[in-house]
């Protein structure tokens, strides 16, 4: 192995043990280098094996290194390609989440829109159109043929009502209640038809005479500011 790898060494040692030799008769030797080495047949032999499986050593080496380095490149290079998968999946599912949000945000606003519709629409009366409504319902009902009529309200109740849409006072109604003495044990039997349809238009009269005396008093604010 020495004669093979390390023919530096041996150099150096054959020039010390020269120049050790011919310094007696003056003679300096500066370098030693062995050009061919020639052993007998079976060390020549054992060498030449040697140097062939250490050749083969290095190639098997080198081609073991290149294999790791290839199949770490191949790894490297599948991991990449399965993060990359695996990134464009999570993004194809977050794009599908918000697109399946912005539909359900749709539809619930769609939906909300339609209840605020159907509440406007079935929003309660207030008690003028009530007390408006059963008027009417009441004239109606006095226009009709038969001789017996039945009222699904008390009339003092929509007398009251009457009252409070005209702008009446709860004084002014007690008042109106006690003169007319409106409670239910005085009122007695029902009513018949020619009482129900007197009443009923007695009441529209009233009705239409302070509607209108309104009308005149706001137009007489209008024109004069300053009264």
């Amino acid at each position: 192995d020495e004669v093979l790898y390390n023919r530096d060494l041996i150099n150096n040692k054959l020039r010390d043990m020269l120049d050790r030799d011919t310094d007696q008769w003056g003679v300096k030797v500066e370098r030693v280098e062995i050009k061919e080495v020639d052993p007998i047949g079976a060390v020549k032999s054992a060498m030449t094996e040697q140097t062939s499986a250490e050749r083969e050593r290095r190639a098997a080496i080198l081609r073991a290194d290149g294999e790791k380095r290839a199949a770490i490149l191949s790894a490297e290079g599948l991991r990449q390609s399965m993060i990359l998968e695996a990134e464009g999946e999570r993004q194809s599912k977050i794009l599908r989440a918000e697109g399946d949000r912005q539909s359900r945000i749709l539809v619930a606003q769609g939906e909300a829109q339609g209840l605020r519709i159907v509440a406007v629409g079935s929003r309660a009366l207030d008690k003028r159109s009530i007390t408006v409504l059963s008027l009417d319902a009441l004239k109606k009902m006095a226009e009709g043929e038969s001789t017996k009529i039945v009222l699904p309200f008390e009339i003092s109740s929509l007398i009251k009502q009457s009252a409070r849409f005209l702008g009446a006072t709860e004084e002014q109604m007690e008042e109106t209640e006690t003169l007319l003495e409106l409670s239910d044990d005085i009122l007695g039997d029902m009513p018949g038809k020619e009482d129900a349809i007197s009443s009923a238009q007695e009441i529209l009269k009233d009705i239409e005479k302070i509607e209108k005396s309104d009308v005149k008093m706001i137009s007489k604010e209008k024109s004069d500011p300053n009264e």
